[in-house]
């Protein structure tokens, strides 16, 4: 039997207009409302940004790849095996003025540290479209607090 990749594919209804959800995506000022705590700048074709989470010490590079304005952002970041991992986000207009919002994510071979990361990223990718959607629709930060038992004891 031949051993496939794993990857991770989601998608949510958000009721914004696409350029408002691809500026929530981009700028790490409005990420800052729902995913990360800071960023080191805006998310261009071909930089290498990083990202600094609330529940981590540490900060994360992420080396962006392509960008097409209101339609799509990909960026590779390390895989706890130290491998790049693809992120794609596709962002596609939808009726009265909405955006759908497809998440992907690739790719790890089928064995069980592959199915660990499928399982943990792909709840985390539910969390951050959950946390995009109330931010943008409802002005509200899911994550505050949300991941504050996860940090290290001093």
């Amino acid at each position: 039997m031949e051993n496939k990749k794993l990857e991770i594919k989601t998608a949510i209804q958000i009721l914004k207009p696409v350029h408002e959800v691809f500026e929530a995506i981009v700028d790490p000022a409005k990420m800052s409302n729902y995913f990360i705590s800071e960023g080191s700048g805006p998310m261009e074709e071909g930089k290498t940004v990083t990202w600094k989470f609330p529940e981590f010490d540490e900060s994360f590079p992420v080396r962006v790849g392509n960008v097409e304005q209101d339609k799509y952002i990909s960026y590779y970041w390390d895989g706890t095996d130290g491998s790049a991992l693809l992120v794609e986000i596709t962002l596609a207009p939808s009726r009265e003025n909405t955006t759908v919002v497809t998440i992907t994510e690739k790719e790890m071979d089928n064995n069980e540290a592959g199915i660990a990361w499928m399982m943990g990223n792909t709840a985390g990718w539910a969390n951050f479209l959950a946390c995009l959607k109330a931010y943008l629709e409802y002005g509200i930060n899911l994550r505050k607090g949300a991941f504050d038992f996860m940090k290290t004891e001093a």
